[in-house]
């Protein structure tokens, strides 16, 4: 007699086993290391949940990281043949640089003079108490690529906020957001943008609408793409000078 082929046993040419045959078919199989295949339904389930923790805690980053990428399916691309047709940014893309501090000579990085991007990214960092390594990496995006755009939109958010000159606090938060809205248009940036402002004092809130929303807006859209810089070989520009070249206009 003939013997059966089962889907758990390989089948001869393309040294596949039926279950992976099976994943395939049905596209649940990982695209990057970390990647979790999602459908459309449960990405919206992912959005609408992540907004409401995000909302009800903005400094659970787990979840403003999962809103970003589970509704980030028009801002990424968009941001992605911003990179493509920029040559910097093509390179970025290209060579894939990460910011994390087994990539950074943090020593150099403390010697260099007062001023330059590289010192004031490090004084950002030494001054806030944060670390470039609590960025997620990325695992609801179906595209490798694009995976990749928003990983290297989380690393350099911290260098927004040293370019902008705003601290990490909610006020500064808030200020940084409008400036990516404008920049990225993702839904999470202008989330944060609107909502964050409703836990600031009336002080705060006057400062932020009279003076920093407006100036963040227009830096924003005056500004060149902020992913088409290739900050890890600008560590000894002035920040002065890269704010100039970027299109950022001095902070109030």
């Amino acid at each position: 007699g003939t013997a059966r082929l089962s889907r758990a046993e390989p089948r001869a040419g393309d040294g596949r086993s039926g279950e992976e045959e099976e994943e395939v078919e049905e596209g649940c199989y990982q695209l990057y290391p970390g990647h979790i295949p999602t459908s459309p339904l449960q990405k919206a389930l992912l959005a609408a949940g992540s907004a409401v923790m995000a909302l009800y805690d903005p400094y659970r980053h787990d979840m403003v990281a999962v809103l970003g990428e589970t509704t980030g399916c028009l801002a990424l691309p968009n941001l992605r043949d911003k990179m493509k047709h920029h040559p910097e940014g093509y390179h970025i893309l290209q060579e894939r640089p990460r910011i994390r501090l087994s990539t950074l000579d943090m020593d150099r990085l403390r010697g260099l003079p007062d001023g330059t991007l590289g010192r004031e990214y490090v004084r950002f960092l030494e001054d806030n108490k944060v670390s470039p390594d609590t960025r997620m990496p990325p695992k609801f995006v179906d595209d490798e690529e694009l995976a990749y755009v928003i990983q290297r939109y989380r690393e350099v958010h911290d260098l927004m906020h040293t370019l902008l000159g705003m601290p990490t606090n909610m006020l500064g938060e808030v200020v940084v957001k409008w400036f990516e809205a404008v920049q990225t248009g993702l839904p999470m940036c202008v989330l944060g943008a609107a909502f964050g402002p409703v836990r600031l004092s009336a002080r705060k809130l006057q400062v932020l609408a009279t003076e920093l929303v407006p100036w963040a807006i227009r830096s924003g859209r005056n500004a060149s793409c902020i992913l088409n810089v290739y900050y890890e070989q600008r560590w000894e520009q002035p920040v002065e000078s890269l704010r100039e070249e970027i299109g950022i206009f001095p902070p109030p």
